[in-house]
């Protein structure tokens, strides 16, 4: 299923194509070490008031113990109550409410056992058994893992005579957590039918702006066949979806964070999802809910393997779980998806490794790019400073052939012709520099490496900087204006006042260079609640474009240019000319044209004649 777009990536790639069309057209320019089990302490709470009839007494009697574990980027409560995950909090994260109220030694708690749920349910002879409602026996303490040694935490039950055993194994870093479930003796327990893993989870609000964080909400899954589907994304509605095949991995993705399982050696059969929007209730972004059967064979015959992942968008560590598990980091449409994979992520992640202020980091990534597309633009700009030096020409023509639209085109086709120029040469140019521009516009709102990052004015670059705001909100701007949107208008406005100045008009009824200023225009309100960084790369892009070109125009010789196309066109009937697909375009044009023109003299004769 393809990952929707709203609205405003809609109008935005529109606006793109759009500028990018008027511009070409018109203006041609380690080995693991055995895991470790440890000793239990933990907090006491009095044990559930009701027994299950099928656990044996002593267990079902045992109190809850919670057990907290943690490395370096995670911690993790565990509880003897179900033997299950409880909490899970991320150690170098905070939400949005407290990195602006500041708090310097918050974690953000990605997972609340206490909101949401996740368990296993077991088919017996007196009814489905849910291990949520079991007390696990473990000998777990609080621990910190060590480096190159991965904990494990055992919990386990007796049920009739019969062992179940959850494991939870945590390396030293990292946001992954390995969990195993196996039995003994329980095939006279557990009835031949599957099991059943339910895990709702209440997604809480982590960034600015709500209803973003709402469209960037949504349930994603594997299946057996490769196939990547999405749930709710990019909407604000319920939705509710049945996978057609097993299920490898299903996750909660939020707009920079995910929460998934993963079966590493089976699939997960008859998943259900659900992905619903609490709109009276603004702690909660969306509550998505997972339903998904394993098999019996598997369950009985300890094939139940899993790995957990509480963690960052970030293509390494996504990329590090397997079974393609990065496919939660959305990075634009397959056009312009391996640009942004295999060339951005790379190069931000690399000068991030030197370059510690991530506005200087934005404008060392725009002078790369710019640097490596220098080739192009001095392309472009040659084209467009060839049909400069013919514009003289081109009026002289049209003076000469009047009104007849049929007789200027012809004329100024066969001017090209001779001269040699193709004006469509600095479309090309162009049109490869549009898949840059469309990469960035997918992947800053998705890049976790300016969350909470503060430059100038704006005290996070993932979220829109809003120093100009109001407390109501407008049609279409909300409640603020970026400031960095504002200056990136300013600098768009600028350079199309420069190609303006540096185009020849073209013939036609309608003038480009007027509605060229309207796109920056429409192009702020789309922006305008878009990541800081996102409309600072822009701004920055259309400084150094410019400057580029100025640059450029330094080493091009107009008036050598224009002796070389008036020697072409002296040359042009003297010299065998060498037939390309242009040459041929241009001719079959006017061909075409002399056809119209005869057709259109005929049809006005034969109405005379009537007359």
């Amino acid at each position: 299923m393809e990952n929707k777009i709203d609205k405003n990536y809609i109008i935005g790639l529109l606006l793109m194509v759009l500028m990018f069309t008027a511009y070409s057209i018109f203006y041609t320019p380690s080995n693991p070490t055995t895991p470790e089990k440890t000793e239990v302490t933990s907090t006491t709470k009095s044990a559930p008031k009701a027994v299950n009839p099928i656990l044996d007494s002593t267990t079902a009697a045992a109190p809850e113990k919670e057990i907290v574990v943690e490395n370096k980027d995670i911690k993790v409560t565990f509880s003897s109550r179900g033997g299950v995950i409880k909490q899970v909090a991320l150690k170098d994260y905070k939400t949005y409410a407290d990195y602006i109220g500041g708090k310097d030694k918050a974690e953000m708690v990605i997972f609340d056992g206490s909101k949401s749920n996740l368990d296993f349910e077991i088919p017996t002879a007196t009814g489905a058994l849910k291990l949520s409602q079991v007390n696990f026996h473990t000998d777990a303490v609080n621990a910190t893992v060590a480096e190159g040694q991965p904990l494990t935490l055992v919990f386990s039950t007796q049920i009739q005579g019969g062992t179940l055993q959850k494991t939870y194994t945590l390396n030293d870093k990292g946001f992954e957590i390995q969990h195993g479930i196996s039995t003994q003796g329980l095939e006279a327990v557990v009835r031949n039918a599957p099991i059943v893993l339910n895990w709702e989870n209440h997604l809480q609000v982590l960034e600015n702006d709500l209803n973003e964080n709402r469209k960037g909400s949504q349930i994603n899954y594997f299946d057996k066949e490769e196939n990547f589907e999405d749930l709710g994304g990019n909407s604000t509605s319920n939705a509710n979806e049945e996978a057609e095949l097993p299920v490898k991995w299903f996750s909660f993705h939020q707009k920079y964070f995910t929460s998934g399982i993963v079966f590493e050696n089976s699939f997960f059969q008859k998943a259900k999802f659900n992905m619903e929007t609490p709109t009276a209730d603004e702690s909660v972004v969306k509550i998505g809910t997972a339903t998904a059967e394993i098999a019996y064979a598997d369950f009985i015959g300890n094939k139940t393997s899993f790995k957990y992942y509480f963690g960052p968008n970030e293509l390494k560590e996504l990329k590090a779980v397997g079974y393609d598990f990065q496919k939660n980091l959305y990075l634009g449409y397959d056009i312009v998806k391996p640009i942004n994979r295999y060339i951005f992520v790379p190069l931000f992640t690399w000068v991030e490794s030197f370059v510690s202020n991530y506005g200087l980091l934005i404008i060392v990534v725009v002078l790369i790019i710019k640097l490596v597309l220098t080739p192009l633009i001095y392309k472009s700009y040659m084209s467009s400073a060839k049909m400069r030096v013919l514009a003289p020409e081109i009026n002289a023509i049209k003076e000469k052939v009047g009104d007849d639209p049929v007789k200027l085109q012809q004329e100024t086709m066969k001017l090209y012709q001779q001269v040699g120029v193709n004006p469509l040469s600095g479309c090309i140019p162009l049109l490869l520099q549009m898949p840059i521009l469309m990469s960035v516009f997918f992947l800053f709102p998705n890049l976790v490496m300016f969350r909470q990052k503060e430059f100038l004015w704006a005290k996070d670059l993932s979220t829109y900087d809003n120093l100009i705001s109001w407390g109501f909100n407008m049609p279409i701007l909300g409640n603020h204006l970026s400031l960095f949107v504002v200056l990136m208008t300013i600098s768009s406005l600028a350079f199309t006042y420069y190609n303006n100045q540096n185009t020849p008009d073209q013939p036609g009824p309608v003038d480009m260079k007027k509605i060229s200023y309207i796109f920056p225009v429409v192009f702020m309100f789309v922006l305008n609640s878009f990541p800081a960084a996102l409309s600072f790369y822009y701004l920055v892009s259309n400084l150094v474009t410019i400057a580029q070109q100025l640059i450029v125009k330094r080493f091009v010789n107009e008036e050598k240019i224009l002796s070389i196309l008036e020697n072409n066109k002296r040359n042009y009937h003297s010299k065998p000319q060498k037939k390309n697909k242009f040459s041929d375009f241009l001719e079959k044009q006017m061909q075409a044209s002399e056809e119209m023109k005869r057709k259109s003299e005929e049809l006005k004769k034969q109405q005379k004649k009537r007359n």
